[in-house]
C-alpha cells in the first residue's frame, strides 16, 4: 500500500514514517523542511519503499501531480500551535486551510484520508468533559484554521479526523515548546519552573501513540471513515500542577506557583476517549513513562532554540 505523508519530517511525521516503513508500507514524504529538519529522514534513504520530495503543500502543481498516486494521504503538514500561527497568520491560513482545500479537491472517492486535527478546536469549555459531540469553539487562530480544515475533509472526502490531545515525548524532530517537554527541560536545565494557572487541566498523548493511532486508522479505515475521534487516554488527563509534581519526583528543582500572570493557552478541560476506545484503539504510554524518557534524553538536548516552532 502506498501512503503519502505531508509534513512527514516533522514531530509526528518523523515517528510515523519509521513505523509505516517497518510495517511494509510504501511511503512518500512531502515536506518543505522549514525547520531544517531533513536529518530526521536520513535513516530511510536506503529503504527502497521510501521516497522524499522537498516541496510545499501550497504548491498546487506539485500536489496535483502527486496526490492521485497514493491509496492513503496522511495530512500532517501545518503551522502548528497558537504562537506559530500568531507570528505569521497569513502563512497559517495558507498552509492550514487553503492547501487543505486544494488537496481535498484532488482526492478521489477511493482514496483514504487521515487528518491530524487538534483538541484546540474545542476552545474554552466550562466544567464539562469534552466528547466528539461537544460544540467546537476555537479561540486561537490555530484552532480556527484546524477546525475549518477538519470540516473540509469530513464534508468533501469522508476522512478520519483525529482531534489529538497535547503531544509529548521524544521524536527525531524534537519539540521543546510542548508543555510536558518544556517543563522537563526547564526543570533539568534551569532548575526552576514558574507556573501560572496551575489548576488548568490538559489531556496528553505520547507521539508514539499518535503515530500508532494513524496506522490503526489506515488498517481499519472502512470502520472509521467519515468521523471524528478524540485521541488520547483518560489516564493522561492532568492539571499543570500535577505534571510539575510528577517531574519533581524525579528531578530536584524549584517550582514556583505565580499568583500574578496568566497562561496564554486557555484550554482547561478533560476529554473523553470512549469513542476511539470502542473502535478498538487505546494508547499505551503514560505521562509518567514519557517524563522518564525525557529526563534520560535531557543531556542530548543542548539547545532549546533548535526544538521550537517559533
Amino acid at each position: 500500500m502506498k501512503v503519502l505523508v505531508t509534513g512527514g519530517a516533522g514531530y509526528v511525521g518523523s515517528v510515523l514514517v519509521e513505523k509505516l516503513l517497518k510495517k511494509g508500507f510504501k511511503v512518500c514524504v512531502v515536506d518543505n523542511l522549514m525547520y531544517d529538519n531533513g536529518f530526521t529522514l536520513i535513516p530511510h534513504f536506503n529503504n527502497a519503499k521510501f521516497q522524499f520530495i522537498k516541496g510545499d503543500v501550497r504548491d498546487k502543481s506539485l500536489m496535483k501531480n502527486l496526490v492521485h498516486n497514493f491509496e492513503f494521504v496522511i495530512h500532517l503538514a501545518a503551522i502548528v500551535g497558537f504562537p506559530a500561527c500568531r507570528k505569521n497568520p497569513q502563512l497559517a491560513r495558507e498552509v492550514n486551510v487553503h492547501s487543505t482545500k486544494h488537496i481535498s479537491s484532488l482526492l478521489s472517492s477511493d482514496q483514504g484520508v487521515v487528518y491530524a486535527s487538534t483538541g484546540s478546536n474545542y476552545g474554552i469549555i466550562e466544567n464539562q468533559i469534552c466528547t466528539e459531540e461537544t460544540p467546537l469553539n476555537p479561540i486561537s487562530l490555530y484552532g480556527k484554521t484546524k477546525t475549518k480544515a477538519e470540516e473540509i475533509f469530513l464534508n468533501e472526502n469522508g476522512a478520519v479526523a483525529y482531534r489529538f490531545a497535547t503531544a509529548f515525548g521524544l521524536s527525531p524532530r524534537m519539540r521543546l515548546d510542548l508543555l510536558i517537554n518544556d517543563f522537563v527541560y526547564q526543570a533539568i536545565n534551569n532548575k526552576t519552573l514558574v507556573m501560572f494557572e496551575k489548576s488548568f487541566k490538559r489531556t496528553f498523548i505520547h507521539v508514539n501513540d499518535m503515530a500508532d493511532s494513524i496506522i490503526y486508522a489506515i488498517e481499519n479505515y472502512d470502520n472509521m471513515k467519515n468521523d471524528t475521534y478524540n485521541i488520547g487516554g483518560d489516564f493522561n488527563n492532568f492539571n499543570k500542577e500535577e505534571i510539575a509534581l510528577m517531574i519533581k519526583e524525579r528531578v530536584d528543582y524549584y517550582l514556583h506557583f505565580a499568583e500574578i500572570g496568566e497562561d496564554e493557552d486557555k484550554r482547561n478541560y478533560e476529554v473523553s476517549y470512549e469513542k476511539i476506545n470502542n473502535k478498538g484503539f487505546k494508547i499505551k504510554t503514560s505521562v509518567k513513562d514519557g517524563i522518564n524518557e525525557l529526563i534520560k534524553a535531557a543531556p542530548a538536548l543542548d539547545s532549546i532554540s533548535k526544538y521550537k516552532n517559533v
